[in-house]
């Protein structure tokens, strides 16, 4: 550490030294430039050495003050020229003004000072840019006529994750990428150059473009995607491109994806599942999320799931004064557990072994850690699991979410937000029906604690709906992979079959801000906040993208079988009932759909018979009372 700052202060003594003889050579030039070459002349001005001196000091002095040797000359920029510019603005009025108080620039040519301030910005910027480009190789000619090693590279997308991805690997020397061409959508930009590559089109020509490189002896073996902003269906087109062509594609990091600012090497990555939806990234005001966590006391179940594990890690990072994670399954708790104490090492939390069923052991955590705000993840979610458990399924998804209500309610948490889904729409399944059944709940909870006048402290209920999510266990895409590993077949249970699907840090963040929505909400805390979903998504598309990407194809290196719907299974998800009516709210990518009237006391009467039911472990008696309590329950066997 010490030697660090030595060398760091070594080399601003040599930067200051530069800069104070790139000052005195300018003040020179700029009097040379004037009155000419004239000895006499330049002899007979008043002072010249004393103000040759002091205009050197003051530049110095205002550069040290202004922080201008806090920037590194090997990454000068653009930033750095501003901070020049004023940096010597400055200077020349501080010295302007004493030189005119000491002798009123008698003598003194006035043009002299703007001269000296265009020739001083001069010297100081070109300085910094020349050891920059010196740096990076620019001048290293026989470097760059000998790439025999290089990956030749095409890039897809000509902004500024392109420049910095050119610059980097022109810099680098040993850098494995030689960046051959450019295509990009916009025509205009077509024939022009960044850094001396050339753009050759759009995306449409890029066999043309291979073809034409491979004649100058530049054949690409990679193509990157470095536009961010590009679509599912133009990555979809640009997978089938390369797979015709035989050229691996992959793209570069997105910049929300990069964890601790910008790297100074830029890697790739190959193209995920999740790059082909092309979803929009959504604008999050994260500063009322974490107005909305920081220092309150949280308590999330089901944490050591897909989506409540993604809720512990987002929760963690926005400073909760402590975090309470409840998990029934003990791996799931030990690797949630581990992953938080290694990210966020002065996180207060608690982890807690426990079955949202468990009405006591639910009211007696409630009851000794007092959470004000209450994520409720826990559930049974497998539809053909919960067609083959019926009463675990209701157990779990609707007296579950009704024990965590209760409690938010007994103990006065502020807000509960319960994850949804959109099997409850028009469900044909148990786990679908039952998570109506829970929103049903909730929302009738909501609405008479609300109407309640007795009622001080009512809790917020809020719902959040939403599709499936890519990756989480047990679904499709994990199943997918597993299948590829083992050489196929990918087994699809219908061509026609479609399904929602957005990435769980995507769906959570979401989640987050429709709590944010939720809890500022004055008279709307019964409603249903659901995500929008993007278009729906093809299984067999999917399927087919997934061998493509593995680099295989289709019915011949791996084949694809169809089964049929299972028990439960439907073609289609739908995010909303007929007599649901949408409103849009203040985030784009968050709906509501308005409440389906229900009337607490009667649906606790209704619960009791269910809960027997289920007690009993008479699953037929189990659903047919589900169906009662969900009409448009349309079971499929």
């Amino acid at each position: 550490m010490k030697i660090y700052k030595f060398d760091r202060s070594l080399r601003n003594i040599v930067a200051i030294l530069h800069d104070a003889f790139m000052a005195f050579l300018s003040f020179i030039l700029a009097l040379y430039i004037r009155l000419g070459g004239d000895e006499q002349i330049l002899e007979s001005l008043p002072h010249l050495t004393t103000n040759l001196l002091f205009f050197t000091l003051v530049c110095i002095s205002v550069f040290i003050y202004t922080r201008l040797y806090r920037g590194s000359w090997r990454y000068a920029s653009m930033h750095d020229l501003i901070a020049i510019m004023k940096s010597v603005t400055l200077s020349m009025l501080i010295f302007a003004v004493f030189m005119f108080l000491f002798n009123r620039l008698d003598g003194f040519p006035r043009s002299v000072l703007f001269i000296n301030w265009m020739l001083l910005l001069i010297l100081l910027g070109g300085s910094r840019f020349l050891y920059r480009a010196s740096k990076e190789n620019n001048f290293n000619w026989k470097s760059s006529l000998n790439q025999t090693n290089k990956i030749p590279v095409l890039l897809i997308g000509a902004g500024d994750a392109a420049e910095q991805f050119i610059r980097d690997s022109q810099r680098d020397p040993f850098s494995a990428y030689e960046i051959v061409g450019l295509a990009d959508e916009n025509s205009t930009q077509k024939g022009s150059t960044i850094h001396g590559v050339r753009i050759y089109g759009n995306s449409n020509i890029i066999p043309t473009i291979v073809k034409k490189l491979a004649r100058k002896g530049y054949k690409p073996q990679k193509l990157i995607v470095s536009d961010e902003n590009l679509s599912g269906e133009n990555m979809s087109a640009l997978l089938n491109i390369a797979d015709n062509l035989g050229i691996p594609l992959a793209r570069l990091p997105k910049l929300s994806e990069l964890k601790q600012g910008i790297d100074e090497k830029t890697a790739i990555r190959p193209i995920a599942v999740e790059d082909l939806l092309g979803r929009s990234q959504h604008v999050l005001d994260r500063k009322a999320m974490r107005e909305l966590i920081e220092g309150k006391h949280v308590l999330i179940t089901g944490a050591g799931g897909t989506i409540g594990g993604e809720l512990s890690r987002q929760i963690a990072s926005y400073n909760p004064s402590r975090l309470q994670i409840v998990e029934l399954n003990e791996f799931n708790m030990y690797q949630i557990e581990r992953e938080l104490r290694g990210r966020f090492p002065n996180l207060s939390f608690t982890c807690v072994l426990g079955d949202v069923r468990d009405e006591v052991h639910i009211n007696n955590i409630f009851e000794k850690y007092k959470p004000e705000l209450v994520f409720h993840a826990a559930a049974v979610k497998h539809v053909p699991i919960a067609e083959y458990n019926i009463e675990e399924t209701i157990l779990t998804n609707v007296f579950g979410s009704r024990n965590i209500a209760e409690a938010c309610l007994k103990y006065n948490a502020k807000t509960m937000v319960m994850i949804s889904t959109d099997k409850a729409v028009n469900p044909t399944n148990v786990m679908g029906a039952s998570k109506r059944l829970a929103e049903n709940f909730c929302q009738a909870l909501g609405k008479y604690e609300q109407e309640d006048k007795h009622s001080e402290k009512a809790t917020k209920f809020i719902t959040v709906r939403f599709g499936n999510v890519l990756g989480s266990t047990g679904s499709v895409v994990p199943l997918f992979t597993e299948q590829l590993a083992k050489g196929g077949p990918i087994t699809v249970t219908d061509p026609e079959m479609t399904r929602y699907f957005m990435t769980v840090r995507e769906a959570v963040e979401l989640v987050l801000q429709a709590s944010v929505l939720g809890h500022d909400m004055k008279d709307k805390q019964e409603y249903i906040f659901v995500l929008d979903m993007g278009q729906p998504v093809k299984i067999l598309d999917l399927a087919l993208q997934m061998i493509k990407l593995a680099g295989l194809k289709p019915y011949s290196d791996i084949d694809i079988v169809f089964t049929g719907l299972r028990a439960g299974e439907k073609l289609y998800e739908e995010l909303f009932h007929t007599s649901e009516n949408i409103v849009k709210t203040t985030h784009k990518g968050i709906f509501l759909a308005s409440p389906r009237e229900t009337d607490l006391k009667t649906l606790k009467k209704s619960f009791s018979s269910l809960y027997e039911a289920c007690k009993l472990r008479t699953p037929n008696a189990a659903l047919e009372l589900l169906k009662k309590l969900v009409p448009e329950f349309k079971a499929k066997t």
